[in-house]
């Protein structure tokens, strides 16, 4: 069992569960590894002006780079499978699909912070069911560094997606302006913070002298679709009856 009850229980009252050391040392490097590669092509493309990275990517402070299971075999095989089957039945149920993975990196003593949100509040066409957020750290996360903090459903008075605004300057999508600070996730490196689309969460500026890696694998209960019909993001199968169908 790699999801015990009592986390279950916690995700599901307050929207979300920390499972430390989750991941081996031997996965963890593999995922820094690719993450590594990730940020040299990345600063190829800022360095090119590709208008369709530039928005809240930012050069040797903070980066998003997507998609990578789809680069890497030995990454694909942790996206898909024991352990995150079970993080998920635990969360969504027996059917579900890949909708995200990412690095989220904060470059050392200037790394931005990243405002309180609901990951669900960048999805501005439709309302769709809560889905999961896997936040894997590849480092040892503190609040000097910038870790995730998150506000159970208990503090921030609600389980419902509110409206966000757009910060004019980070391009961040902003939902909550209370004064909570909020849970730091200071965890070892290979923790997994899971929560829900529904979860507000924010991180600091990364004040230490080293980078602070998160990967981020996020998984739907359905497959979601723009107004068009067209897919958004992914729609990889990954679990039919609660079996690994990947």
């Amino acid at each position: 069992m790699y999801v015990p009850d009592d986390q279950a229980k916690q995700y599901h009252k307050e929207g979300y569960m920390i499972l430390e050391k989750f991941f081996s040392p031997q996965e963890v490097e593999t995922l820094r590894g690719a993450c590594a590669n990730a940020i040299t092509e990345m600063d190829k493309r800022i360095d090119a002006g590709d208008p369709t990275v530039a928005s809240i990517n930012h050069k040797g402070k903070r980066y998003f780079l997507p998609h990578v299971a789809q680069k890497h075999e030995d990454i694909e095989a942790i996206v898909f499978g024991e352990k995150m089957a079970e993080v998920v039945t635990k969360t969504l149920g027996d059917e579900a699909y890949l909708f995200l993975d990412q690095y989220v990196v904060k470059a050392a003593d200037h790394g931005m912070k990243f405002s309180w949100h609901q990951d669900a509040g960048y999805i501005k066409y439709r309302k769709v069911e809560p889905y999961l957020t896997c936040w894997v750290a590849l480092d040892d996360m503190t609040e000097q560094n910038g870790t995730v903090y998150i506000l159970p459903f208990s503090r921030a008075g609600s389980k419902e997606l509110v409206d966000h605004e757009e910060d004019p300057e980070l391009k961040d999508q902003v939902g909550y302006k209370g004064d909570d600070p909020g849970i730091p996730a200071v965890v070892p490196a290979g923790t997994l913070v899971a929560f829900t689309s529904h979860t507000f969460h924010r991180s600091s500026s990364n004040q230490s002298d080293m980078m602070r890696r998160a990967y981020l694998i996020q998984y739907s209960k359905e497959v979601i679709r723009k107004p068009d019909g067209s897919v958004h993001l992914n729609d990889t199968p990954f679990l039919k009856d609660g079996r690994i169908v990947s």
